[in-house]
């Protein structure tokens, strides 16, 4: 795994730890909320790609309940 996306799996589990002190009906929402406003394309991106590959196995469990709510890039909506 290249620095970038240890780095990109690291924030994403740093804001997971966050999300996870609120109710968990919020939780998920709250973290791809947090990521779709402040992330840039390529790092939500990356990040979406990262989840499908063995690297995703280290995104915590709130990170992946999120995916689905995370936006993809508008180059890659199909």
């Amino acid at each position: 795994m290249s620095n970038t996306d240890e780095r990109l799996v690291r924030m994403a589990n740093q804001i997971a730890l966050f999300m996870e002190t609120k109710p968990p009906e919020e939780a998920a929402i709250g973290l791809a909320s947090h990521i779709n406003d402040y992330w840039e394309p390529r790092m939500r991106s990356r990040l979406l790609t990262l989840a499908k590959e063995p690297e995703g196995d280290a995104l915590r469990a709130l990170v992946r309940e999120a995916l689905p709510a995370i936006r993809k890039p508008a180059a890659e909506r199909v």
